[in-house]
């Protein structure tokens, strides 16, 4: 894999000749230090989705085949090798981002800009340490992350009309009535019931859906489970890319090529296709025995969501958590107080026991 050379644009403070980044919550670049603000350029497009089946014509290269950065840094002259989109100098802590992506790979189209500062990271994350069900009691004067690291994670977009064609069976519900016997005080004694049972149709039809921006992970470096907790986004916030909102944090390259990225669109897609067929065949139940989907018009576009990566410590312990640096919402690990679990247990099996001894008298 070859390096790539990079000189980044210079981020020095107008005001006090530091380094300005990108302040979350504006469209700004401010000095940490004395506070000097620096408009960001307004964008002259707009956010634009590309046709899928022109990828077979870009000249590119698997990213997984393409090598690091080697920045230069214009505050210190240091040279800093990554595989990253965006970075800091490992010697003066200038921002270093590249003017555009290495030609080899798809470039970001959009970027989601953060707007939940370090102090919104510290106070979502103290409300919801406090907030865990069956966690220490400890756990709730926890209110600092041990290490926080804004983060810019690759995300793949894709747009498609569909047509399904689907067979499978309508349910219709009917009763009847039915004798059964009892014994009572020693007496037998007949009585009736309801029954229900399903009579099945043989159905079968066509459905129609626009997909609009389903979003899929384009970076294995966290688990996709854990990123798609952090849904739902304000996608429709998202301003074209500008590698101004890049200064200051980390940003990481995509490895999941958008051929991948659009198999899982299509795996996410499907359920709600089968949704929108049960919903056609109507009746009591359903069952959907085949689906045949057709795709058009599909697009695709690189985005750039903003989470912040954090730990925080606990009983000598430090837990990862994952803060939407839009929305605000935290998900990661934390520790369960075993003595809260085993008091619930014993509750519920009193309440249990006090309901069948209630219902056998």
């Amino acid at each position: 894999m070859s390096e790539t050379a990079v000189s980044p644009p210079s981020y020095g403070c107008g005001g006090c000749g530091a380094r300005v980044e990108h302040a979350p919550g504006t469209t700004a670049l401010q000095c940490p230090y004395c506070g000097h603000q620096q408009q960001i350029a307004a964008a002259t497009r707009e956010v634009r989705e590309h046709s899928f089946d022109g990828l077979a014509t870009l000249a590119r290269k698997p990213a997984a085949a393409v090598g690091a950065y080697v920045y230069r840094c214009p505050g210190c002259g240091a040279s800093t090798e990554s595989a990253a989109l965006a970075e800091r100098c490992q010697f003066c802590a200038t921002p270093l981002v590249p003017q555009q992506a290495a030609d080899e790979l798809i470039a970001p189209e959009a970027v989601l800009p953060f707007a939940v500062d370090r102090n919104g990271v510290r106070t979502a994350l103290s409300t919801w340490c406090r907030s865990r069900w069956f966690a220490p009691s400890s756990l709730k004067k926890v209110s600092e992350a041990e290490t926080l690291k804004g983060t810019y994670l690759p995300h793949w977009t894709f747009d498609a009309r569909t047509v399904s064609d689907y067979r499978g069976k309508r349910g219709e519900h009917y009763y009847v009535t039915e004798t059964y016997t009892v014994t009572v005080d020693g007496k037998t004694e007949t009585r009736t019931r309801q029954v229900r049972h399903t009579r099945w149709h043989s159905a079968s039809g066509t459905v129609r859906r626009d997909f609009d921006d389903v979003l899929v992970p384009a970076t294995t470096h966290l688990p996709t489970n854990k990123l798609d907790e952090l849904a739902p986004w304000p996608l429709n916030e998202a301003v074209p890319y500008e590698q101004d909102y890049l200064a200051g944090y980390h940003a990481l390259r995509y490895d999941t090529e958008p051929e991948a990225g659009l198999v899982e669109a299509k795996a996410r897609m499907a359920p709600v296709i089968e949704r929108d067929c049960r919903s056609d065949i109507g009746g009591d139940e359903q069952q959907v025995d085949a689906v045949d989907t057709s795709y058009s018009d599909v697009t695709y576009k690189l985005l750039l969501l903003p989470v912040w990566i954090a730990a925080y410590l606990h009983a000598g312990r430090s837990y990862q958590v994952l803060v939407n640096a839009r929305t605000g919402e935290v998900i990661g690990e934390r520790p369960y107080s075993k003595a809260k679990i085993a008091a619930a247990v014993l509750a519920a099996l009193a309440v249990i026991a006090l309901v069948v001894f209630l219902m056998s008298r």
